[in-house]
């Protein structure tokens, strides 16, 4: 059943109301029945305090609407007090706000086309009446779960950053700084692609190349830094283990009829590192590699070449091309050595 179509069974209006308000509570936790002056007056707080903290999530401006809940005026009241015990600087405090509000939106938006896709599952094969309680059912069992695997990872993910800032070293320069391989991987002939299959069968491609580059990465000691459709940024700590990886996303995605052919590009320097993001002249020169490389290859600079000297790696220079930004570049295509075995 496509999105388009009715649902099989009628709801009553009350029962639509009834099923939302359900739907509400599992997700908030409680009934939005404040507005954002009651939220204030409940806080004790400055409303420009309110105002910048619901901005900086991400919230619109709700007016005079009861968009808000007990939880508005715990959360508004915590950052009140973390403001006036100067725990962080004002500004770093709504930093951090900032890019939660950035990323939990974007997760949120991908979540939800994950559980539309579940409840037409469940609708079109008869488990479900409509699309609202398929909605509630599935609400009722993922919700609790999701959201402690949410804390869970980024606290985990929090502490694996604070490890690698320590290991970089007290200086302020060297926190902001760091020498690290930089892999941007993407899909061969993406282009070409996007103009044959319609919305659905590109959405899966992306998706399939996403999870597994995704995984690759993580189980190789890489780090995702993000995703761009059919691209794939990613940083590791080292050349070696960032060309390990390399060949093996080449490897796996290659041999996938599933998916297009994917090429990487790499290159070693020093990166800033700022805001979950890196910038610096080895991400656009990483970038660059990969749209020269043909499908199922990986392009590498001459930094990061000059590690992989041993038997493990080929590595092959190419004709000198000039690549936009860096001028005349010798790409190195670098594979696995065979190894022959004698009879």
């Amino acid at each position: 059943m496509s999105p388009s179509e009715p649902d099989h069974h009628h709801l009553s209006s009350a029962e639509r109301d009834a099923l939302r308000r359900r739907l509400n509570l599992l997700i908030l936790g409680d009934q939005r029945e404040l507005t954002g002056s009651d939220v204030v007056e409940q806080a004790g707080v400055d409303p420009e305090l309110a105002q910048r903290l619901w901005r900086a999530i991400g919230f619109p401006d709700a007016g005079d609407t009861a968009a808000y809940s007990e939880q508005d005026v715990h959360v508004l009241t915590a950052i009140d007090k973390l403001q006036r015990d100067e725990a962080l600087p004002t500004d770093a405090l709504f930093q951090l706000v900032r890019a939660i509000g950035h990323l939990v939106s974007r997760l949120a938006d991908w979540q939800i086309s994950v559980i539309v896709d579940a409840v037409e599952g469940q609708v079109s094969e008869g488990r479900a009446g409509t699309r609202l309680e398929a909605a509630v059912d599935v609400a009722t069992d993922v919700v609790p779960t999701f959201d402690e695997v949410l804390r869970y990872a980024w606290r985990r993910h929090l502490a694996a950053s604070a490890a690698r800032v320590e290991a970089l070293g007290e200086a302020d320069s060297e926190l902001l700084s760091t020498r690290v391989t930089v892999g941007f991987a993407d899909l061969s002939r993406f282009t070409k692609l996007s103009n044959e299959l319609d919305e659905i069968g590109l959405a899966k491609v992306v998706q399939g190349f996403e999870n597994h580059a995704t995984d690759i990465v993580a189980a190789r000691g890489g780090r995702v830094i993000k995703t761009l459709g059919d691209a794939v940024l990613f940083t590791c700590p080292d050349p070696r283990t960032a060309t390990t990886l390399s060949l093996e996303l080449v490897r796996q995605i290659g041999a996938r009829k599933d998916l297009p052919d994917v090429r990487v590009g790499l290159a070693t320097g020093s990166v800033i590192s700022r805001l979950g993001d890196v910038f610096g002249p080895p991400v656009n020169l990483a970038a660059r590699m990969a749209a020269v490389a043909r499908a199922n290859r990986v392009l590498v600079d001459q930094e990061t070449a000059k590690t992989l000297t041993d038997d493990q790696f080929e590595a092959r220079p190419l004709p000198a091309r000039p690549l936009r930004g860096f001028g005349l570049v010798t790409p190195v295509a670098v594979s696995r050595r065979r190894t022959f075995r004698a009879h």
